[in-house]
């Protein structure tokens, strides 16, 4: 029998989003599932050597985060860093590794994380930026994975 698939992308490289995308992937692949997660955009820094040790959550425009504040109050200066910590707080008390640790746990797992050939170009990231173990595929070539998935995400 084949085994199911998860297709997922990330397009966002937040704390607060990369978290959902690492959670699904693993936890499908952990269940014998094909995963795959397609980053594209922002969603790049998630994979990104430097950057995805330094994923933060936006204080503004984020009403579902750890902190929900008007405007004015989220540009007062620290406020990203204090979401930030609050929900790497709530995320150590959960018991959920970090997220360089969530990549390692994905790649072990034989999640495929899937770089947009087209963004990463708009985005100005190189192969050499990518964390090892990384694909790099264009748009076509994740559709056709997607195509064969059971299920597939937006995260």
């Amino acid at each position: 029998m084949t085994p199911r698939r998860l297709a997922l992308v990330a397009s966002q490289g937040t704390l607060d989003r990369a978290y959902p995308s690492l959670i699904l992937a693993t936890t499908a692949a952990s269940m014998g599932w094909e995963a795959g997660v397609f980053f594209t955009f922002h969603g790049l820094d998630i994979i990104h050597r430097e950057r995805h040790r330094r994923l933060k959550v936006p204080a503004v425009g984020n009403p579902a985060g750890p902190v929900s504040v008007p405007t004015l109050v989220g540009a007062i200066p620290g406020a990203t860093a204090a979401a930030t910590r609050m929900m790497q707080r709530w995320m150590g008390r959960a018991g959920m590794p970090p997220v360089p640790e969530m990549l390692e746990m994905a790649r072990g797992l034989g999640t495929r994380l899937l770089a947009c050939s087209t963004t990463m170009g708009v985005m100005g990231v190189a192969e050499d930026d990518l964390l090892p173990g990384c694909e790099i595929a264009g748009a076509a070539a994740f559709l056709d994975y997607a195509a064969g998935a059971d299920v597939q995400l937006f995260t």
